[in-house]
């Protein structure tokens, strides 16, 4: 191993149990011996080079390409002695920090995400095979945090806590219209058609997402209550009673934050509810990953609250109640990462090992950050008026019993039984 690599992970593994293997086949053990132990064998000069002055993305690049393994432990041990020593800094080498820093500098040029250039990178990752994502996914293809609400909870039942518990905070109310920015596989509007019986209006740049939300609404006989289009929120012009968006923010770019609330203030009406449910950080603002940004999730940006508070104030709108969800998001992607890993051969004759090999560091290194370092979610609940929503929370829970309730008669009654409009959920609020 190079006295470079060998000096910063001696300064940076302070806790843990990291054994590194350089290409020249020497070992060298750094940490306290704490922990489960992991093994790292970089198999090329080309490899340990990379990994030495920009290890953020060379580590994972190398990962991908086999041009390094871990032969002890996995991808989430790594991570976790990584981010654990970490924090919520830089690896302490000169080199290191300026890239980093201008990764800081330069996140809003990588974030221009006009309509066209959004579109781009929604091809990128939701326009992938949809048997990849039935891989790890639950059954009804929710591709965001679940909500964990009891922890020994299956990934089908936080899911669907996850849409009641964002469902009761909506306060919805039958024969309402919705909105759903960045509807997905269609699963949420879906479920608030069927729950509350409000007519729902879903968009996304996905052709994958559209084809299959359209005929899963066909095939529950919805389609005159639920719509899916082709279409950027920022061309939308009629006004709705409520607006939902989950998962799609991370995708607006800091740049756009202020045209997302302003085109949400336009559509929302003056009585109208809105949630927005986002990744965030729980520190200041930051780059985003550099292998997520070139890989996974091109144009995409995590915010702090104290980039996105801003752009709501100025739109006009009023935040009525915040919550953050802590630790749900390490849950579900560790429901994920051990579909995907059982599920590995499958995804391998879809794609190729390359693909498997950064989808696994993918959803092992978005664990570890939700786990240990300052990842969260938010759930922002805006109007604008005051007097628009309840002046206490109780209603939250009360809608939610109401909906766990129905859930459980209908599932007692059977997969043949028909079920009925949900008018009560509201009546039981």
């Amino acid at each position: 191993m190079n006295v470079l690599l060998q000096r910063i992970l001696g300064r940076l593994v302070r806790v843990g149990d990291l054994t590194v293997t350089g290409p020249d086949g020497t070992a060298h053990r750094f940490g306290d011996g704490s922990g489960e132990p992991v093994h790292m064998l970089i198999k090329t000069r080309r490899a340990e080079r990379a990994i030495t002055f920009d290890p953020m993305l060379a580590v994972p690049e190398s990962f991908m390409d086999g041009e390094m393994d871990i032969v002890k432990g996995d991808v989430l041990g790594l991570m976790r002695i990584a981010f654990q020593n970490l924090g919520n800094g830089t690896i302490d080498a000169a080199w290191t920090r300026a890239i980093e820093g201008l990764r800081v500098a330069f996140r809003r040029f990588h974030q221009v995400n006009t309509a066209a250039r959004s579109r781009r990178n929604v091809e990128r990752h939701y326009d992938l095979s949809g048997d990849i994502y039935r891989l790890f996914l639950d059954r009804d293809m929710q591709y965001s945090c679940a909500y964990f609400a009891e922890p020994e909870m299956t990934l089908e039942e936080a899911q669907l806590a996850k849409k009641a518990h964002i469902a009761a905070k909506m306060r919805l109310r039958p024969g309402q219209s919705v909105l759903d920015i960045g509807s997905g596989w269609g699963g949420l509007g879906i479920y608030l058609a069927k729950s509350f019986d409000v007519q729902v209006l879903g968009v996304t740049l996905s052709t994958e997402q559209h084809a299959v939300a359209t005929e899963r609404a066909q095939a529950e006989g919805l389609e005159n209550q639920v719509h899916f289009e082709l279409k950027d929120y920022r061309d939308l012009v009629e006004r709705f009673d409520r607006i939902v968006s989950v998962g799609m923010f991370e995708h607006v770019g800091v740049n756009h934050y202020r045209t997302f609330f302003d085109a949400v203030a336009k559509r929302l009406k003056p009585d109208g509810v809105m949630v927005l449910h986002s990744i965030g950080r729980a520190g200041p603002p930051a780059a985003t990953s550099a292998f997520i940004r070139k890989y996974i999730f091109p144009g995409g940006y995590i915010p702090a609250l104290s980039e996105v508070l801003p752009a709501i104030e100025k739109s006009g709108l009023m935040v009525t109640d915040v919550e953050i969800l802590r630790l749900h998001y390490a849950e579900t992607l560790k429901h994920w990462r051990e579909r995907f890993l059982a599920n590995r051969d499958k995804a391998k004759a879809i794609y190729d090992e390359r693909f498997c090999r950064m989808w696994e560091f993918y959803l092992a290194a978005s664990e570890a950050s939700f786990r240990w370092q300052d990842l969260m979610v938010f759930q922002i609940q805006l109007a604008h008026r005051n007097d628009t929503l309840p002046v206490t929370r109780d209603y939250v829970g009360k809608c939610e019993k109401a909906l766990a309730m129905h859930d459980m008669a209908h599932r007692r009654a059977g997969p043949a039984a028909k079920p009925p409009r949900r008018r009560k959920v509201a009546d039981q609020e």
